[in-house]
């Protein structure tokens, strides 16, 4: 008889001494009180946490009534603790003077943890477009590993060789379509300034995603020409940039002659001081009778000047 035919699997330690019941209540998961000072923040985190209002009502809540929903955090090889789901609970017990956060301690991989820790924080009610950007570039980032490894898919047995469609996959557990997140994904290609414009407001999401697509200089020509001109590329203009830098004709001149074009959204208006005018018009006229009432005095006026410069020669 060989040694392989021998080889027989013995009972742990554990398994002798210990209950059923013991070894199930060893698997679940705990409630720990750590030390804030183990706890690092998890690598890359896309989120931000901001010290604004609703970061003082969490204080608030906290001093009040403590941690009520424990964050979650993994143990890693050096003993240390990692963040995957709490890390404005933690800011907040931080800025508290609190020493222990309370925890769920959980054991995962790194891939689990990263999807968890986006889907956690995908919860909030407000997320910049370039954090949830880089959050669902993690997101399939570590769908497309656990691709590569077949004992960490979730597919049934028999599709568990079939390739992952990542991208899918992702929108089918959020509320935006696979193209919409392929936009956000692409605003992680932007250099720093442009990823604030787009966090801020000041530029909208279509035309970041096609200058997403320029090099790292075309991009920040097209900061400068913003700031020179104090105005964003419209989608279109964005397009037709982009279609300059893809057959090699883009360069700061161009980006100028394309940036400089009027926009509709930009044509000049003139305000009036209605204190100034209201004496000159009849009152009984309508807000769109005064707006006709006034272009035809003016051309009476262009009239009249006409009149004195002919009568002038």
């Amino acid at each position: 008889m060989s040694k392989k035919e021998l080889k027989m699997k013995l009972p742990t330690v554990d398994d002798l001494f210990s209950t059923e019941e013991q070894r199930q209540e060893a698997k679940l998961t705990k409630i720990y009180d750590i030390p804030i000072s183990e706890i690092d923040e998890f690598p890359d985190h896309p989120f931000k946490v901001r010290d604004d209002e609703d970061m003082r009502d969490l204080i608030e809540s906290i001093r009040d009534h403590g941690v009520i929903t424990p964050a979650t955090v993994r143990k890693k090889e050096d003993g240390r603790y990692e963040m995957i789901s709490g890390h404005r609970r933690k800011r907040a017990c931080e800025l508290l003077g609190m020493e222990t956060l309370r925890c769920e301690a959980v054991e995962m991989t790194k891939e689990e943890a990263t999807i968890m820790m986006v889907d956690s924080n995908n919860q909030r009610s407000v997320i910049a477009p370039c954090d949830k950007g880089k959050a669902y570039r993690m997101r399939m980032e570590a769908l497309n590993r656990q691709g590569k490894r077949t004992d960490l898919t979730c597919h049934p047995v028999g599709q568990k060789l079939k390739p992952i469609n990542s991208r899918d996959e992702l929108a089918g557990s959020v509320t935006d379509s696979a193209r919409q997140i392929s936009r956000y994904i692409r605003l992680t290609y932007l250099v720093p300034e442009l990823q604030q414009f787009v966090d801020a407001g000041r530029m909208k999401l279509r035309p970041a995603v096609e200058l997403s697509y320029l090099d790292e200089d075309a991009q920040r020509d097209v900061v400068d020409l913003i700031d020179e001109t104090e105005a964003f590329p419209s989608h279109d203009q964005a397009i037709r940039i982009r279609e300059a830098f893809d057959s090699g004709e883009l360069d700061y001149d161009k980006v100028g002659e394309i940036m400089r074009e009027q926009k509709p959204n930009q044509k000049k208006t003139i305000a009036f001081n209605y204190e100034r005018i209201a004496g000159l018009i009849p009152k009984e006229l309508t807000e769109r009778e005064q707006e006709d009432y006034i272009v035809k005095a003016l051309e009476h006026y262009n009239r009249y000047l006409q009149r004195q410069r002919d009568n002038a020669r």
